[in-house]
Formats: structure tokens, C-alpha cells, sequence
């Protein structure tokens, strides 16, 4: 059946409405925004205890806003590994290891609080821990990086696997990290510190090959 051309179409369109675009730097700051929301959340009231309307109360958003840019509560929680692993590697890569567990004095509660129940779910979660280990291959790679460097510097000691020396670092940054998050009853004076990371760096710098030779500069690790 052909038209009639003096039939007038009376069909109405509609229209979405314009949505206006959010730029990429404003999506960058307001996932900043949720993750430090996040941070206080899992600091404050452990994994289980942040709840979704403890990430609303401490992110100041709704869930639809939050969930909009991490798909649940385990991928923020990476999310804030990630951001960590991230900085940690970039710090290794310049400074080392042991330098990364100086700059654990100034480290905030939220932080430490973050790291803490991070540790109670690789003893009790195996995929979280799988997943975890994932993110942190990227501090374990520059730490390695590092070592190597500083081993063809002639700087770290070579009578012992590169692997071992990376492994009894990173034993040394967590056992540090448990006890600075669990605060006074760690049982660590903060003010030995300072002196325990010193043979730290002792423990993988190059030894003398004679009473003679110039002690080795730089730091190790």
C-alpha cells in the first residue's frame, strides 16, 4: 500500500536526553575519591565490617556511585593493592626495598590498617590470596631489578641466590608491616627502627674480600 502524500505523519519522536560528558580527569579524582573512602572503611572496620553503607558513610557517595566504577567490595579492596604495589615497585626501583620500609615510620593509619587485614585474608581466603599475589609481582620484579643492578655494582653480596636475598626482604617488609600496624602490642621499640634496617642492609651488602679493601658504598637493597 503506497502513502498518501496528503496525509500528515503525526508520529512523535522522542528523544534521549543529553547526558553531559564527564571528562577523564574528573573520572580519575573521583575514583581517588572511593578508594580513600575505601581505605578509612577497611582501616576502621576490617574487610567484613565494611559494610556497603560503611563505604557510603566514608566515600560520601551511594552505591550505585561507587559500584559504578569498582564491580564489588574485592575489586576496590585490590584496587587499593594495586595502587600500593604500584607505588612500593616505583620506590624500589629508585631507592630499594629497605627504603620503602624507612618511609613505613611515616606511614598513615589507614595505610597500616589496609595492610593488616590484607594479611588476615591471605591466611584465610585463597583466592584473595591468588589474586594478591598477582599485584604484588610488580614489587617483587623491581626488587629483583634492583638487587641485580646493585650486584653488578658490586654492591650486594654474590655467595647466595638473588632469589634468597629478594625473599628474605620481602620477609622482613611484612614482618615490619604486621608489627607497625599492630601497634604498641607488636612489642617494637619504633626507636630501633632505624638501627634494625641498618643491618637489614648489612645483611645483603657485598662483604670485604680483605681487611684492607674500602667498605662498599650505596644502599644495597
Amino acid at each position: 500500500m503506497r502513502p498518501n502524500p496528503h496525509l500528515q505523519d503525526v508520529r512523535t519522536v522522542y528523544y534521549a536526553p543529553l547526558v553531559p560528558r564527564i571528562s577523564d580527569e574528573r573520572l580519575t579524582e573521583r575514583r581517588e575519591e572511593i578508594l580513600q573512602g575505601a581505605r578509612r572503611a577497611f582501616a576502621r572496620h576490617g574487610y567484613e565490617g565494611a559494610t556497603v553503607r560503611v563505604l557510603e558513610a566514608e566515600t560520601g557517595l551511594s552505591r550505585g556511585a561507587i559500584f559504578h566504577h569498582y564491580a564489588d567490595k574485592q575489586a576496590l579492596f585490590l584496587a587499593l593493592a594495586e595502587q600500593d604495589a604500584a607505588r612500593i615497585a616505583a620506590t624500589v626501583a629508585e631507592h630499594g626495598l629497605v627504603q620503602v620500609m624507612r618511609d613505613l615510620q611515616e606511614a598513615d593509619n589507614g595505610w597500616l590498617g589496609v595492610q593488616l587485614e590484607v594479611r588476615r585474608k591471605l591466611r584465610t581466603d585463597p583466592a584473595f590470596a591468588a589474586r594478591w599475589e598477582q599485584h604484588q609481582r610488580s614489587v617483587l620484579q623491581a626488587t629483583s631489578a634492583r638487587l641485580k643492578r646493585q650486584r653488578a655494582a658490586g654492591i650486594v653480596r654474590d655467595d647466595v641466590p638473588l632469589e634468597l636475598l629478594v625473599d628474605f626482604l620481602r620477609l622482613v617488609f611484612d614482618g615490619l608491616v604486621s608489627a607497625l600496624a599492630a601497634g604498641p602490642g607488636s612489642g617494637m621499640r619504633p626507636s630501633h627502627l632505624s638501627g634494625v634496617l641498618d643491618l637489614v642492609e648489612d645483611a645483603v651488602r657485598q662483604r670485604p674480600t680483605s681487611v684492607t679493601s674500602e667498605p662498599t658504598r650505596g644502599a644495597p637493597a
